[in-house]
């Protein structure tokens, strides 16, 4: 398995539709998503709209032209989004960092890599794509925090979670690039507890 991975636009990405359902669905068909093929379907008629939001950006993994891999990119607005999982995140950083830290930024949306291409690096690769050109840094991504491999992965790809988990462990996490200028600002999260023996 060679993978190519390049930055593309919104009309390339869109010229891959069925292997970027095909990997979505392998992404994101087992838990904690447990999305079925309408999610998959659903996700690309979204992402038909998404790719002219402002910023956008694309990479896409390619073996020859067989899709192991893609991530999405652009500019979150100002004022934040009041939409999906957005309101726990403001209401979690409050006014003022969310506005500071996240309006303007760059905003990580999806990354998804087929089951073959797991653990090759394909994933750290696509992510540092979509935001290694952002010259002040400024980048960011949410996930549920019932994904502990996605949560995990952020992590050791140098991101820093800046929320706190809701109680009981549910919700989603928001994430600063290992360059935003904030990481080192940002209260860290609780780490999560550990079994008493």
């Amino acid at each position: 398995m060679a993978a190519v991975i390049r930055v593309v636009s919104g009309r390339r990405l869109l010229a891959h539709p069925e292997g970027v359902r095909a990997v979505y669905a392998d992404a994101f068909g087992g838990p904690p998503w447990s999305e079925g093929p309408e999610q998959a379907d659903a996700y690309l008629e979204r992402l038909a709209d998404d790719v002219r939001r402002p910023g956008f950006t694309a990479a896409l993994a390619l073996d020859g032209d067989s899709v192991l891999g893609w991530a999405t990119a652009w500019t979150t607005p100002d004022p934040f989004p009041a939409d999906r999982c957005y309101p726990g995140i403001s209401a979690a950083l409050a006014e003022r960092r969310t506005a500071g830290w996240l309006c303007g930024a760059r905003e990580v949306d999806e990354l998804a890599v087929a089951g073959r291409a797991r653990r090759t690096g394909l994933g750290g690769r696509l992510l540092a794509a979509v935001t290694e050109d952002r010259a002040d840094g400024r980048c960011w991504l949410l996930t549920s925090v019932a994904a502990r491999e996605a949560m995990a992965f952020y992590r050791r790809a140098g991101w820093a979670q800046v929320t706190h988990p809701a109680p009981g462990g549910t919700g989603h996490a928001a994430f600063l690039g290992p360059r935003h200028p904030a990481r080192t600002a940002a209260l860290r999260p609780l780490e999560p507890a550990r079994p008493e023996h």
